[in-house]
């Protein structure tokens, strides 16, 4: 038999880096490629100790594209995707809403028609694994937690965005049987994640005395997952998942941004030495954020009860160990907030 090929769609980006490292490692079996555009979160050195894996290859390229993706389907015969490509900022949602059209929709159709044009109704060994956001549910009050059966109000370019692309996965396996699967996660934590993100940002800010912007009153609570534990996630459902579902992959770990603030400033404080609540000087609320949703908590049952899935970590052991991370990897964080990364594609693929 031939060997399984997976393509990983933002694989040089936060989790997909995650998620093509867990693969290349784990799944010796498998061909790897890595389809990334390396816009300014992608980054070739979050994968630098599997690079020349004999499992694993690179490509750069754009899901936009939809004459490069044909071509490359072709080339590569997939015979699974994992699909993490995306615009995923929501403030440079508000800023740039088309931008997040293109990639979140266009790119996503692109994606599903290449797969169906190859596997040409022949679907056997075959899925189209879609990864999504909570945000797509909206705003939750002060209770209650999204399932898998919340209807959709996104309110925000990016949301709505990651909405229609759903919403599109679920229609090519409604009208043209593609064996398509969901996952909507809560928000993220963990190593290689670009500083625009808040708990990088503010590790950042605060390890350099910078303010620490808080929208509003910082009361907006938010459902934190590490990365790990979703690419393990990710993992189970691409082997697992039944087609045409969709699970939700939470943490349960909510907690309001003020307290998750004041929770870094504590553990920085003491890890670099400083008085108690000095960091916390550092604190400036600023005008809240246009389309701010108040809540999100996933409800994660699902997953746990079908494929045994749950996390591994509480949020304190992981927020601890993520701090560590960038504190070790200063030369890491450096290099993603000078621009300096960049630099890395060049050096290792355009050699003469």
């Amino acid at each position: 038999m031939r060997m399984k090929t997976i393509i990983i769609t933002g694989g040089a980006g936060f989790i997909g880096s995650h998620v093509a490292r867990l693969f290349v490692n784990k799944y010796r079996e498998y061909k790897i490629v890595n389809l990334d555009k390396l816009t300014y979160a992608g980054n070739l050195a979050n994968l630098k100790d599997i690079e020349n894996s004999p499992n694993y290859e690179f490509v750069k390229g754009d899901i936009v594209d939809s004459n490069f993706i044909q071509k490359l389907f072709e080339d590569k015969q997939f015979d699974g995707v994992i699909h993490l490509a995306a615009e995923s900022h929501v403030d440079r949602s508000i800023s740039q809403p088309a931008e997040f059209v293109f990639t979140n929709v266009i790119g996503t159709v692109n994606l599903l028609n290449a797969a169906k044009h190859i596997w040409k109704d022949n679907y056997s060994g075959k899925i189209f694994y879609h990864i999504s956001t909570d945000e797509v549910y909206g705003s939750l009050g002060e209770e209650g937690m999204f399932t898998e059966e919340n209807r959709y109000e996104p309110h925000s370019p990016y949301s709505a965005s990651k909405a229609s692309s759903d919403h599109f996965v679920r229609a090519f396996n409604d009208t043209f049987g593609v064996p398509a699967i969901i996952s909507n996660c809560s928000n993220n934590y963990g190593s290689y994640q670009f500083p625009e993100k808040l708990i990088p940002l503010f590790i950042n800010n605060i390890r350099h005395k910078k303010p620490l912007p808080v929208y509003g009153t910082g009361e907006n609570v938010r459902d934190w997952l590490w990365v790990a534990d979703h690419a393990r996630a990710i993992d189970l459902i691409f082997h697992k998942g039944k087609i045409g579902e969709t699970y939700n992959i939470g943490g349960f770990n909510q907690w309001k941004n003020i307290d998750l603030i004041r929770l870094m400033c504590k553990i920085l404080d003491k890890k670099l030495n400083r008085s108690e609540g000095e960091s916390e000087q550092l604190i400036t609320f600023v005008k809240d954020r246009s389309g701010h949703d108040l809540r999100y908590a996933v409800d994660a049952s699902k997953i746990k009860r079908e494929l045994g899935w749950e996390p591994s970590l509480k949020f304190e052991e992981g927020i601890e160990k993520t701090i560590d991370w960038y504190l070790t990897n200063e030369d890491w964080l450096n290099n993603v907030t000078s621009g300096d990364y960049q630099k890395y594609y060049e050096e290792q693929y355009t050699k003469n």
